[in-house]
């Protein structure tokens, strides 16, 4: 089984679960949810900058 890693909150992903989106550039980014999908890609936020993100360690 594979684990990803969520591209804006550093989350585990199991397989299965969440979301892979391939940019044109053909760079891979995994989502655990619609909520980082949604501040990643529509609103452009960076993961640093918004407070209910905790990087895993």
């Amino acid at each position: 089984m594979e684990v990803h890693e969520c591209s804006f909150c550093g989350r585990k992903i199991e397989s299965g679960i969440g979301k892979m989106f391939v940019k044109k550039d053909g760079t891979v980014l995994y989502f655990c949810s619609s909520k980082c999908e949604k501040n990643a890609l529509k609103l452009g936020r960076t993961p640093r900058k918004v407070g209910w993100i905790r990087k895993a360690k």
